[in-house]
Order: structure tokens, then C-alpha cells, then sequence
């Protein structure tokens, strides 16, 4: 049923973007129309797939070290109180910081490769994770934790069998927003300085005046964060599977 409704909203905005370019009449260097995208992806497809691929593996391992680093960050801050007041300031930082500001420096430290958009993959994602898991943690059910030290729970058997599972649902929030940005930072880190991906692809075709091979470009990236997206979410409704969905005007 997802997957019907995924397709009804595509066709949609597939024929809202042929009305917009029919009705402006824009020429083609402004805005192709959807059949001028799919061209220039059928012509390149190799060229396209390889550059894709480069920038797929740069979100995975983003999103995957920046979700580690999130739950062990939140941990620390939850768990150890002299922690809260180093790491919190840490944790603000990172993102008052402007990400194309942090981009340069970080090319300049790791190089033109795969380490500087995985990091800039991370620091994006780092938060929104971190501060989720840890609001879960902190606001889990105080009977919960009274019952379990009644009954002589450990401190460790608490967090492994009450509070981590309590915080799930908040941890799951945030590690779907951060599956649905993570392709920011890949990205960003290719525009300011890279050798391969969809970002470097972007900026040759952007020189070129191919507006319609850029847009090819970017349907991919954008199919990579939906395919991103939903997979996570996929894995943490099995994941929370005692928790119910209901809309806030249930009764």
C-alpha cells in the first residue's frame, strides 16, 4: 500500500513539474521538462551510476558512524553528570557551526576523498541522533526505574532492560531525521572539494550549462535519501514493534 502511494505522489509531482515548465514556457537551460531529465539519464546511465555510487557509500558510512557516535555520546551524557556539562556545549556547537563553513576545513584535513564528505556526513547527523536518544533516555517512566530497584536491579540491568528500550522511539525519531539529511553532508563536501560523486558531477554539468543532466543527478541523490529513509524507518517499526501508531486525533 506504502509503495502505491509512494508512486501516486512521483507521478503527481512528475506531471505538477511538466505543468509548471508548459505553463512558464521556460527554456530548457532554466528548466527541462521531466522528459529532457529522463533523456539525459538514459544517454549517461554508466557515467551517472558510477559517480552515484561514490556518494552512496560516503552517506552509508555517515550515517552509520555518525549513529554510533550519537548512542555513545547520548550514553555518556545520560549516565555521567560531570559529562553533561563538557559534551552538551560539544554537541551545540556542531551545529551552530555553518556546514559550508566547516567544509573547506575539512577538506584541507582529510583530502579531496572519501574521508572529508564522510565526516561532513556525520557532523550533519550527529545531533539530531544524540540529542533524540538522550531526551528518550532521561525522560524514561520514573515507576519503571523504582520498581526495578525494588526488586534489586542493577544499574546496568536497568539501562539495558528499561531505559534504552524506553528510548527507542525517541532514538528512532531522530535517526530517521538523520537518514533523511545525511545526504547534505555528502554532498556539501563534494561541491567544495572532491574527484568523484554526484556533487562533483553537479557542479561540471553546472558549467556546462547540462541543466538537464544536473537534474538527473539530483533525482538520484534525491531516490538515495527516500530509499534511505524508508529502509531505517522499515527497521525501526520491526525494532519498536510493541509500539502502537495512532494519530494525535485518536481517541
Amino acid at each position: 500500500m506504502r509503495a502505491i502511494r509512494l508512486c501516486i505522489t512521483f507521478a503527481g509531482l512528475l506531471v505538477l513539474w511538466q505543468l509548471i515548465v508548459t505553463a512558464t514556457a521556460a527554456p530548457t537551460y532554466i528548466l527541462p521538462a521531466p522528459l529532457d531529465v529522463a533523456i539525459a539519464m538514459a544517454e549517461r546511465p554508466g557515467l551517472l551510476l558510477q559517480h552515484a555510487w561514490v556518494t552512496f557509500a560516503e552517506i552509508l558510512l555517515g550515517l552509520l558512524f555518525g549513529t554510533i557516535l550519537g548512542i555513545v555520546s547520548a550514553l555518556v551524557i545520560a549516565l555521567f553528570r560531570p559529562a553533561k556539562r563538557w559534551l552538551l556545549p560539544v554537541l551545540v556547537i556542531s551545529q551552530a557551526l555553518p556546514v559550508f563553513a566547516l567544509a573547506p576545513l575539512l577538506v584541507l584535513w582529510l583530502g579531496y576523498g572519501m574521508p572529508s564528505k564522510v565526516a561532513m556526513a556525520v557532523l550533519i547527523i550527529y545531533f539530531p541522533v544524540t540529542a533524540a536518544f538522550y531526551d528518550g533516555l532521561r525522560r524514561t517512566e520514573g515507576g519503571w526505574l523504582d520498581l526495578a530497584r525494588t526488586m534489586g536491579a542493577t544499574r546496568g540491568a536497568m539501562l539495558r532492560h528499561i531505559r534504552i528500550p524506553a528510548a527507542l522511539p525517541a532514538f528512532g525519531s531522530g535517526l530517521r531525521v538523520g537518514a533523511a539529511i545525511a545526504p547534505i553532508g555528502a554532498v556539501v563536501g563534494e561541491w567544495v572539494g572532491s574527484s568523484a560523486g554526484l556533487g562533483y558531477l553537479m557542479l561540471h554539468a553546472n558549467a556546462r550549462m547540462q541543466v538537464d543532466f544536473m537534474f538527473a543527478a539530483l533525482a538520484l541523490l534525491a531516490s538515495f535519501g527516500l530509499a534511505l529513509y524508508f529502509t531505517v524507518d522499515f527497521g525501526l517499526r520491526r525494532l519498536t514493534y510493541w509500539q502502537r501508531e495512532q494519530s494525535p486525533f485518536d481517541d
